[in-house]
């Protein structure tokens, strides 16, 4: 639905004017600034006494055709597109000071208006650059290994499952898993991480399908820049569908996406310009109601018709829309069009799913607590020994963590049984050891001693996994698990709050108590565990109804129905992943919560700057049109301060490109 949306708005975009080739942004201002040296010769001639006029008329004529060259052409284009914008009413101004033989201020104005558009042209296609830019990251070509040979080729050349070498210091062709070397790479490019990431060789056989699966360790991006040693990379995606292709056509689709306020200012010229003929129309005949020649009346209607042009108004919210997608973008943050950008620094709730996003989304070993004369070193040699030979996702945890409490690794038990869902039992040193929840022990050994069942609940009120640990037929210890936070969830949460952020909601399918420890540990306002996925949807649509907006941050899968309900949908950790390019309004490259304060503390500032743009413009409007009406102000004065305006609000929006994090 969220994409049939965006589609009909992608339909809809502003009308931009756009030169290229003999047309280009550089001509326009050549031909803008002899517009203005003509004008001005023009000017000076006019003063020679005994000069024949038509020598200053051809002279004023040179300035029209230079300066009306552009203004016409685009008049044209939006004419033949059933519109009539702000070029055809300068045309008209222009024709109608020449014909009152007021050729010097008819050239003036077409002077400042060419020459204000081939800025504002030169400023917009800065900040496009800026996105332009990611297009040119991926190399063209890519060393590609054929048995023991290498052979360069063009990267839309690759096939998935190919293998490709990259060089030290040198550019990654496409996105793959690194398959042989470990280098660290600069993902700056794809994810905004500063500091670069550490790659090491998957060993195990590639699924294609499930490449993106894989732990983030072993996965490269085309267009990221490797560091110091040579890596071997099976290709998992071809040129055309890379992340890096992806994001560049993403963002070409919705950096002019229309924000609330640009439709706003729509609705506003759909009606003003009307409004403002009609009364050019009445002006052209006050003559026949004030005491003044038809000459006087046309040359008030044609300034009133310069002062009450919508050009700045028209160009200040795309502008400003423009500067922030871009500057997100080269932070690692895609914003798709101007709606997300300016709703997500409105919002004073946020919902997190828990794994993965507010949690490092695996389960750590956190504690080993030995009992019954055992000691901790030997508690822990034990149980990596049995759990060597399980296959269970707490199994690895246990391992992973034992080795490094240890610094030595531990050589596997024997003759393991499983007991699903509850525990294993295995020979060590010749020794039965068993490993289970309190369920497992219940079964076998029947009641547990109320110190041990004690300990057991005091450490699952913590949000903890526990597992007991039996030796022979004396339980020796119990050992916690749990998915833990992620280490800069609770300075990111405090940050989100010195930003407005006041309510802080936790989704998650864990029990309540896991979710509830977890949120007492970060900072989380509200905790609501159990949650199904569309009971997450439920829990969006009360929190809509009761705060009016509210942004969802998840990993954009199985989050994907709730992101959809939110006002801003939020993917973490999008980098190489489709879906959550795909679901998200937002999504966050890198897989750090630490680039939502950026991406919520840009947006209040595109929004300031937005509401900034609109106050000049329309402000400049309303003080304009009286004095034009009143004759106070002519059409030179009425052009400066109209195109001076203009360039405001576009050097305005620019400033976001230099947003700090």
């Amino acid at each position: 639905m969220r994409k049939n949306i965006k589609d009909q708005e992608n339909k809809d975009l502003h009308h931009e004017h756009h030169h290229t080739g003999l047309f280009s942004d550089r001509v326009e201002l050549i031909f803008a600034v002899s517009c203005g040296i003509f004008t001005g010769l023009g000017f000076g001639l006019s003063k020679v006494g005994g000069l024949p006029s038509y020598v200053t008329i051809a002279i004023y004529c040179c300035a029209y055709f230079l300066g009306g060259f552009f203004t016409t052409k685009e008049a044209v284009e939006s004419i033949a597109k059933g519109r009539f914008e702000i070029d055809f009413l300068m045309l008209v101004a222009a024709i109608g000071a020449a014909a009152l033989g007021n050729w010097a201020e008819g050239a003036l104005l077409l002077f400042l208006f060419s020459f204000g558009h081939s800025l504002e042209h030169y400023a917009m296609s800065k900040a496009k650059k800026s996105i332009e830019a990611l297009a040119s990251l991926a190399p063209k070509t890519a060393l590609r290994k054929d048995g023991s040979q290498l052979k360069e080729v063009d990267i839309s050349e690759l096939s998935t499952n190919d293998v490709i070498v990259v060089k030290p210091n040198s550019k990654i062709s496409a996105d793959g898993i690194v398959i042989k070397g470990n280098s660290s790479v600069n993902q700056a490019p794809i994810t905004g991480e500063s500091v670069p990431v550490d790659k090491a060789p998957y060993e195990i056989e590639i699924d294609i399908e499930a490449a993106g699966k894989i732990d983030s360790k072993h996965r490269v991006f085309a267009g990221t820049i490797n560091g110091n040693e040579a890596l071997e990379i099976r290709v998992t995606k071809l040129a055309a569908d890379s992340t890096i292709s992806r994001l560049v056509k993403l963002v070409n689709e919705t950096q002019t996406q229309k924000s609330p306020t640009q439709n706003f200012t729509d609705k506003l010229e759909k009606y003003y310009v009307p409004a403002v003929l009609i009364l050019v129309v009445i002006l052209l005949f006050a003559f026949l109601v004030i005491d003044e020649p038809f000459k006087a009346s046309f040359y008030r209607a044609m300034a009133v018709l310069v002062a009450a042009s919508p050009c700045a108004l028209a160009i200040s919210t795309p502008s400003a829309v423009l500067s922030g997608v871009a500057r997100a973008a080269r932070g690692g943050v895609l914003i798709k069009g101007g709606k997300p950008l300016e709703e997500l620094g409105s919002l004073k709730a946020i919902a997190f799913d828990k794994t993965g996003t507010l949690t490092e989304g695996k389960p750590k070993l956190t504690g080993v607590y030995p009992l019954n004369g055992m000691t901790e070193e030997k508690l822990t040699e034990m149980i990596v020994a049995v759990e060597k030979l399980s296959d269970h996702p707490l199994a690895d945890a246990i391992v992973k963590g034992g080795i490094e409490k240890l610094q030595h690794d531990v050589n596997p038990a024997s003759d393991l049984r499983t007991f699903t869902g509850k525990g294993v039992e295995a020979k060590y040193d010749n020794k039965s050891i068993l490993i289970g929840n309190a369920a497992l022990f219940t079964e076998k050994e029947g009641q547990l001693p109320d110190d041990i069942k004690n300990q057991v609940a005091d450490y699952e009120s913590k949000g903890n996994t526990t597992m007991i640990v039996q030796l022979e037929k004396t339980i020796v210890g119990i050992i916690t698990l749990m998915d833990v936070a992620r280490e800069e969830a609770k300075a990111t949460l405090t940050e989100l709050q010195k930003l407005g952020i006041s309510k802080m909601i936790m989704l998650t399918g864990d029990n309540q108590k896991v979710a509830e420890a977890i949120a007492k540990e970060i900072g989380i306002t509200d905790a609501m565990g159990n949650l199904m996925p569309e009971q997450k949807v439920d829990a969006i649509e009360k929190l809509i109804s009761s705060e009016k907006k509210v942004a969802m941050i998840g990993d954009g899968v199985n989050d994907a129905p709730a992101m959809a309900k939110s006002t801003v949908g939020i993917a973490m950790g999008a980098a190489g992943s489709d879906v959550a390019l795909e679901t998200a309004d937002i999504a966050l490259m890198a897989d750090k919560l630490s680039n939502l304060p950026f991406a919520i503390g840009l947006s209040k500032k595109a929004s300031g700057i937005i509401k900034q743009n609109l106050i000049v413009s329309l402000g400049m409007v309303v003080i304009l049109i009286p004095l034009t009406i009143l004759g106070i102000a002519h059409i030179g004065p009425a052009v400066i301060a109209h195109e001076g305006s203009t360039l405001v609000v576009v050097l305005n929006a620019l400033r976001l490109l230099a947003y700090k994090k």
